[in-house]
């Protein structure tokens, strides 16, 4: 009986141990599988893709728009007067210093009325120039270069006080003989020498010679070109208005403006101006109205006058 027994424990003892290897091995394999269900806890991309928010919460949002703000005024607008009737009052434009370029004669007679050029005696293109103003038929003046009362340069060829008399008649006829043809003569800068009488008449004396007009361009107040001329017995003009002192567009439109009501004034009026393109532009558009206003234009010596005779400008 005691071997039975023993035999019975035995028994149950290895049904135990085989029962608990079967739960252990059970255990352990199903520790090395991955539960389909829980995809989070993948180590690969397909963590990181459930890890990030989705797209649209990753937008930065824009701030509100802000109102738009008033523009900035780089200048203050010039009030430009009204175009006034005009009733047959003549203007007189000359355009200054020309024989740099050949294609401003183009552009400027491109604007379709009388005008007048003044030609500096010794730029790069002086020559080429006169032949196209020439051909055109346009009446040319010789812009001759004067000492001013600054440092600026007048260029070649410039008069200057310290010349004798002698020097600045040879001067003026060797610039003279530079502009074939020149109708007229008025000074480029000049402050210093137009407003000394007796440089002022050395030169003048050579236009009497050649029976040439003057015009005083007006470079300082203290001029004594167009009164001195008057009294040599030349025909003579001065200026009234510098279209482009300023070359802002708005600017020169509005010299313009005021060129039509000093024309208004006196009867007639010469402006100067220069072949720069906001000119130019101005000009083109300007102009025209001034003709439908009832203004002519013409060269500048229908507007010179002579001692005893009719004051046109003054």
């Amino acid at each position: 009986m005691a071997s039975r027994g023993a035999e019975s424990r035995n028994w149950s003892l290895i049904v135990g141990v085989a029962i608990v290897s079967l739960i252990l091995g059970y255990l352990i394999g199903a520790s090395g599988r991955q539960p389909a269900a829980a995809p989070e806890l993948s180590t690969g991309p397909a963590e990181v893709a459930v890890a990030r928010p989705p797209a649209a919460e990753t937008t930065v949002v824009e701030p509100p728009p802000v109102p738009d703000a008033p523009p900035v005024e780089t200048s203050r607008p010039i009030e430009l007067p009204p175009i006034p009737r005009g009733d047959g009052r003549k203007i007189a434009l000359v355009i200054d210093d020309l024989g740099r370029r050949v294609q401003d004669v183009a552009e400027l007679a491109d604007l379709g009325v009388p005008l007048s050029f003044g030609v500096l005696p010794f730029e790069t293109r002086t020559f080429d120039v006169i032949t196209e103003l020439d051909r055109l038929g346009a009446e040319v003046l010789l812009h001759l270069p004067m000492q001013p009362s600054t440092e600026a340069d007048p260029g070649p060829g410039a008069l200057t006080g310290a010349m004798s008399r002698a020097e600045l008649e040879a001067a003026t006829r060797w610039a003279l003989g530079a502009v074939n043809g020149a109708k007229g003569v008025n000074n480029h800068m000049g402050s210093e020498l137009s407003a000394d009488a007796e440089s002022m008449r050395a030169v003048l004396g050579v236009l009497a010679e050649r029976e040439l007009f003057f015009l005083d361009s007006r470079t300082s107040p203290d001029s004594v070109g167009y009164q001195l001329a008057l009294e040599m017995g030349l025909a003579a003009a001065e200026r009234q208005v510098f279209l482009d002192a300023d070359a802002e567009p708005e600017a020169i439109r509005g010299q313009f403006r005021r060129l039509l009501g000093v024309a208004l004034d006196r009867g007639s009026a010469v402006a100067i101006a220069h072949p720069h393109a906001d000119t130019i532009a101005v000009l083109r558009e300007e102009i025209p109205q001034a003709l439908a206003a009832g203004f002519e234009f013409v060269p500048v010596s229908a507007l010179t006058s002579r001692a005893g005779g009719p004051e046109l400008l003054r």
